[in-house]
């Protein structure tokens, strides 16, 4: 018998379904010669301190830095969990061959890894890896199994951030807490999210500590067209009269004229961050909005894997291609033109160097009939940007006029487009338009020319960097904190990126949670904790971008095979006794106050004098999502809902709270849930 492990039964189902294994059994699907079974996502987590050693249950800075002398795995105690890994444990036994059907990707892989360690497996073991769930992926797929040593650096590479994680976490969520925090919270300190919300709070220093200053432009208009100066920006007004003064009543003349013709390809592919970045310009969607929504479409199968980090097509694909896009049928009038010629193998979308794991976001050619309201919108912004891709380049002219007068150079530029090429798949979608340069349609001009021009001044105020939204810092993110608009440039800095494509958003979340920082529209500002919280912590590698960016490019050298897990984790342990040291050494007094939401008061009479002249106290948050709801034994998560029980978040972390449906039923609302666990307490 030869064993699939899915990470969802959802999973199981279709696999089971092509393989035969059509007999439904308590955890597994069996038939053809196959077992299908499956996780629900981690059954298996890193041990908690206490776990290591009693000591170590208490909150203490005498024991820090807690490093076990060898990281061990737990199940997640959990009754469906522990019973479905039973299943596991048991088919397991019994294989001839495994073959791991995960997520294809770093925590898929983890996630499988660790199941089968705990289940004892000795069978030989191949690995599914596909970009897409529809059935001739899934076909594909097992027609070209690999052995899963293939694969044994991808798994490195995901323990080393667990462990990573748990390492840095763990101890310095507990000595920043014991050390500055105000009685009763929590200082969450995390890998990525703290030199995240550094970023955020150096970008409120440069805003805050910004000094305005006026300028002026010098400008004239001649034919009904506006010329600038070529000379710049004046910083004080009476340079900028005099120069006005020396100009006024001259004429100018047409000293050269240059057209050039230019093209413009088709915007690049999606990846997750720029599908997150343009959902959250143009709708104003959150990151982590997105990320659920691409996700469905993906269980759908109606795009492919979307934890993506690249903007490229493996070459296996382009031969896929004209069947992909002859079946998305309701774009038959966009996709006729291509499909009319050949589809030429461009290195701008097809490039196989540009690939890892898997390839850009895009339709699987499955019909789209079964999504509605935003599923529909995000679905349809990516089906357009596939098409564009293989459009003609968008051609156009650009006009550049120099201009003289007495002396003072002036310049103006102007562009049409001469054939739209990809543009006109958006002419009559303005919402999805990618932007372009807003540029004037110039007059004709000689050289030679000249005549009467109207000088004017122009003053402007220098102006600060605007603040972050969800879109500009999950950029931010993935440059380490660099501003780049140069598409190149920007996959060329990805590996220095921190956090992952698929865990930024749930970074930017945590901050949310966690009190540190705070929406003001679409703006992200820093809370006074945030700014405390970073002021207070005087290592470098905690809270720089740059550096934590060159931590996870080791990250990405270990599943490459190019760095040790052993010297990643080696330096962390050196780096998180270094940072004890420092931290115990420091001798300020300092405490850092995480706000509270404001909860309303109960029990006082409506209307009463006494009423109505206090002051009125704001009224606390609606709680609609679990999300709001903070995890009672950690203090550092989230509620989450499972299948058989409430969770916290940082569950991948260590949290082991389970609050089983049998005690707290799953018909709670998130409010209910919120009053049923004020007065919780650890068994």
């Amino acid at each position: 018998m030869k064993l699939c492990i899915t990470e969802k039964p959802s999973v199981a189902r279709d696999i089971a379904r092509l393989l035969g294994a059509n007999d439904k059994h308590e955890g597994y699907f069996e038939g053809g010669g196959y077992c299908v079974t499956w996780t629900f996502g981690h059954l298996c987590t890193l041990k908690e301190p206490h776990d290591y050693s009693e000591g170590w249950k208490r909150w203490s800075l005498g024991v820090l830095p807690m490093i076990p002398a060898k990281f061990s795995i737990k199940l997640i105690p959990n009754d469906s969990y522990e019973r479905q890994f039973h299943v596991i444990e048991t088919l397991a036994g019994q294989a001839e061959e495994i073959i791991n059907c995960g997520d294809a990707g770093q925590e898929g892989e983890l996630i499988q890894r660790w199941v089968m360690q705990k289940a004892g497996v000795t069978c030989p073991v191949r690995r599914l890896w596909i970009s897409s769930l529809t059935d001739d992926a899934i076909k594909e797929g097992f027609g070209s199994l690999k052995p899963a040593t293939d694969y044994q650096n991808l798994y490195y590479a995901g323990l080393s951030r667990a462990i990573g994680d748990w390492i840095l976490g763990m101890n310095c969520t507990r000595l920043y807490t014991l050390k500055y925090s105000s009685p009763g919270n929590v200082l969450s300190i995390g890998r990525v999210q703290t030199p995240t919300l550094a970023l955020i709070v150096q970008r409120h220093r440069e805003i805050t500590d910004f000094k305005p200053e006026d300028f002026w432009e010098l400008k004239s208009v001649y034919r009904d067209t506006t010329f600038n100066a070529t000379s710049g920006r004046f910083k004080k007004i009476e340079e900028a009269q005099a120069a006005l003064a020396k100009i006024e009543g001259k004429d100018m003349v047409i000293k050269d004229v240059q057209e050039k013709q230019g093209r413009e390809s088709a915007p690049r592919l999606f990846d997750l961050t720029s599908l997150q970045v343009e959902c959250n310009k143009k709708w104003g969607w959150t990151a982590d909005d997105t990320l659920k929504l691409i996700q469905s479409l993906y269980e759908k199968k109606v795009t492919t894997y979307p934890r993506v980090d690249t903007t490229y097509l493996s070459e296996d694909i382009h031969p896929k291609v004209p069947k992909i896009l002859s079946d998305m049928t309701p774009y038959a009038p966009l996709t006729a033109p291509v499909l009319a010629g050949k589809i030429a193998k461009n290195k701008k979308i097809f490039d196989n160097s540009k690939v890892t794991d898997h390839h850009a976001i895009i339709p699987t050619g499955q019909s789209p009939s079964v999504l509605v309201g935003d599923e529909r919108k995000l679905y349809h912004l990516i089906a357009l940007r596939f098409i564009a891709a293989f459009y003609p380049d968008c051609k156009f002219s650009t006009t550049a006029v120099m201009g003289d007068v007495d002396g003072v150079q002036f310049k103006a530029t102007g562009k049409v487009i001469t054939d739209p090429g990809w543009r006109k798949l958006y002419d009559k979608e303005p919402e999805d338009r990618p932007e372009e340069d807003g540029e004037a349609i110039l007059p004709e001009f000689r050289v030679g020319e000249s005549g009467p021009q109207t000088p004017s001044l122009l003053k402007k105020t220098t102006q600060p960097p605007k603040y972050y939204t969800e879109g500009t810092l999950l950029r931010a993110m993935e440059s380490a904190g660099k501003t780049v608009d140069d598409e190149e440039l920007r996959d060329a800095m990805k590996e220095n990126g921190i956090g992952r494509p698929s865990t930024r958003a749930s970074i930017i979340e945590t901050l949310f949670k966690r009190r540190y920082i705070q929406r003001q529209r679409k703006s992200i500002v820093p809370t006074q904790a945030g700014i405390d919280l970073i002021d207070s912590i005087n290592e470098e590698l905690l809270k720089s971008a740059k550096l934590t960016g060159l931590w996870e490019n080791k990250l990405r050298r270990i599943e490459r095979g190019t760095y040790s897990a052993a010297e990643f984790i080696a330096e962390l342990k050196e780096l998180v006794g270094q940072i004890v040291l420092n931290v115990l050494a420091d001798n300020s007094r300092s405490k850092i106050v995480v706000e509270q939401a404001p909860e309303t008061k109960k029990g006082s009479a409506k209307g009463t004098a006494k009423d109505s002249d206090a002051p009125k106290k704001p009224r606390a948050p609606r709680i609609t999502k679990f999300e709001q709801v903070e995890c009672p034994l950690c203090g550092s998560g989230h509620i989450v809902k499972g299948h058989t029980a409430f969770g916290c978040s940082r569950h991948r972390e260590g949290c082991g709270l389970r609050l089983f449906f049998t005690e707290y039923p799953d018909t709670l609302t998130p409010s209910k849930l919120k009053k049923k666990l004020a007065g919780y307490k650890p068994s």
